[in-house]
């Protein structure tokens, strides 16, 4: 196997024995060949929608295939047999729908489309898949020779893709979607086949985070539109005595749905991990069940799901192999699987998880715990804007800094400990995504009335940041990167890299990344965003506040 998809990738260059995420060699080929199917699917969809036909078969198939295949959602090789087998009915019929218009557009039968990932269907037995799946894989030389910067733009653009579709997928559950989103995913997927220059390249992936952009707004509609604007809210990290169920993950209609199904059954639901700022949405606090926080973020999750006496629902990625201890207690559910765990399927019912946790009866006894602020999404941030202008102007506050995305198991991610710490009194520092859990309990105290730390939600809740710094550059009449503003970001996997192609679309410098760059990023393609949005590496934290803040 060879994969580097996300930070964590072994020895900075590649996983080649086993993922250090806990995935084998036989789901790593698989994973490479679904990818390679979907690419084959959105090759004929993107030849129809060109005939103005529509493929939401395609659209929803290859939105949910490469979400499957971010880092740490399906480990499941039979899953994702079954999904490469699927692939190839899904295949069928989206070609034949680019036939069929095309005949009855043109007036004559559509031409053959060669390329091997449309060409290729899947035959054999799961040994064949596999074999298939190494031939394919990140390293192989499919669609033609490809020089190192070509091979590096392209697996960016895929990993974008891959973080687009698992925010798309999120939106969609909740019933927001955008034909267009499906087009260009349609669109840069074919693109992959074929041969490009960097340069093209370089504007595909700047596409990508145009339309990611777009996304995450579509998906901030959606969770604000069906579970209310967040509001500032003091989350409890104790327990509550009592039978429990503990929920991580990202999908909050999940979480909806679990509440409304333990309503008065004396079962108490805390959050995990992504699923803190649940507590901050109307719809979802006025379940009195719903009573706080347990843990932290996902990196710890043997540890703390171990130590747990409930049930314990996983609703997107961020799933670790589950230890002995707990995997009786442990379920899945969405795109999420692990084998041998068992799986709530599409219909929801939460019934194994309610009767888990009443069979294990939870907590012995109440314990008190520090409460944790959330809720700053751009909603509650801007109704206060002109108290935060006016302290900007007054020198109350002299910088904001964006302290956010993802954690991990990596020692070098206690810089970003050490640097919400050393962040003078007189900043404010944003946070969002897990990375905050290395800072969140910290005491900050305040400006004026303003909490100095502000969690602005998930990561699915980028676009509230976003939103914030350009209402902020409005307000002062300059551009984003002429604010007092600081960008310090952390990434995991591939939604970090689609926000991360956002913010570059969007033209924002001097963004500081780590624990370290990617791998899967050439040097001479480095060298390309350095010049362009003076990107750089996190170093120390002393000199890192030092050039951000002149001292």
């Amino acid at each position: 196997m060879f994969c580097y998809q996300c930070e964590e990738t072994a020895k900075g260059t590649g996983c080649t024995l086993a993922g250090v995420c806990g995935k084998n060699e036989e789901v790593a080929a698989l994973q490479d060949l679904l990818v390679f199917q979907l690419k084959g699917i959105s090759i004929y969809a993107d030849e129809a929608r060109k005939l103005g036909a529509k493929t939401g078969e395609a659209d929803l198939f290859v939105t949910e295939g490469l979400f499957t295949t971010v880092t740490n959602v399906n480990f499941d090789p039979e899953r994702i047999e079954k999904l490469i087998r699927r692939s190839a009915e899904v295949k069928a019929a989206t070609k034949e729908i680019y036939e069929k218009t095309y005949t009855e557009k043109k007036g004559s039968s559509a031409p053959a489309i060669e390329n091997i990932a449309a060409r290729w269907e899947p035959e054999g037995a799961l040994d064949a898949l596999i074999a298939k799946g190494r031939e394919v894989g990140v390293k192989s030389r499919v669609f033609g020779p490809e020089s190192e910067d070509t091979q590096a733009l392209k697996e960016l653009i895929t990993y974008g893709l891959k973080g687009m579709a698992a925010y798309a997928d999120h939106a969609r559950i909740l019933g927001y979607d955008d034909t267009e989103i499906y087009g260009f995913m349609h669109e840069a997927l074919a693109a992959l086949t074929t041969q490009k220059s960097v340069e093209e390249l370089v504007g595909l992936a700047l596409k990508v985070g145009e339309v990611n952009l777009k996304v995450m707004e579509l998906l901030d509609k959606a969770h604000n539109e069906t579970f209310g604007s967040p509001e500032p809210t003091a989350v409890f990290t104790g327990v509550k005595k009592g039978p429990a169920i503990l929920v991580s993950g990202h999908d909050l209609k999940d979480l909806y749905k679990l509440l409304q199904q333990t309503e008065g059954k004396g079962i108490n639901i805390y959050t995990h991990g992504e699923m803190l700022p649940a507590h901050a949405y109307p719809e979802l606090k006025k379940f009195p069940h719903l009573v706080g926080n347990y843990g932290g973020a996902w990196q710890d999750q043997q540890k703390e799901f171990a130590e747990f006496p409930g049930a314990i629902l996983m609703t997107t990625n961020c799933i670790q192999k589950p230890r002995d201890s707990y995997k009786d207690n442990i379920f899945t559910t969405g795109l999420v699987a692990w084998p041998g765990v068992k799986h709530i399927g599409a219909d929801k019912d939460f019934t194994p998880v309610i009767e888990r946790a009443l069979e294990l009866g939870g907590f012995p006894e109440d314990a008190d715990g520090k409460k944790i602020l959330t809720g700053f999404a751009h909603n509650a941030v801007l109704n206060v804007a002109d108290k935060v202008i006016e302290a900007v102007k007054s020198g109350k506050i002299r910088h904001f800094f964006l302290i956010a995305g993802c954690d991990g198991h990596e020692p070098g991610r206690s810089y970003y400990t050490e640097l919400a710490k050393q962040v003078p009194d007189d900043c404010v520092i944003l946070t969002l995504a897990c990375g905050k859990y290395r800072f969140n309990k910290l005491e900050f105290g305040t400006i004026g009335e303003l909490p100095r730390l502000l969690d602005v939600g998930q990561c699915n809740d980028a676009y509230s940041a976003i939103k914030i710094a350009v209402a902020l550059a409005n307000a002062f009449n300059c551009g984003v990167n002429d604010l007092p503003l600081s960008l310090v970001l952390s990434w995991y996997e591939q939604k970090a890299v689609g926000i991360l192609l956002t913010l570059l679309h969007l033209g924002i410098k001097g963004i500081r990344l780590g624990p370290k760059l990617p791998a899967f990023v050439s040097p001479n393609v480095l060298q390309v965003l350095v010049n362009n949005f003076d990107i750089k590496p996190i170093s120390s934290v002393e000199e890192d506040l030092k050039a951000i803040l002149g001292e």
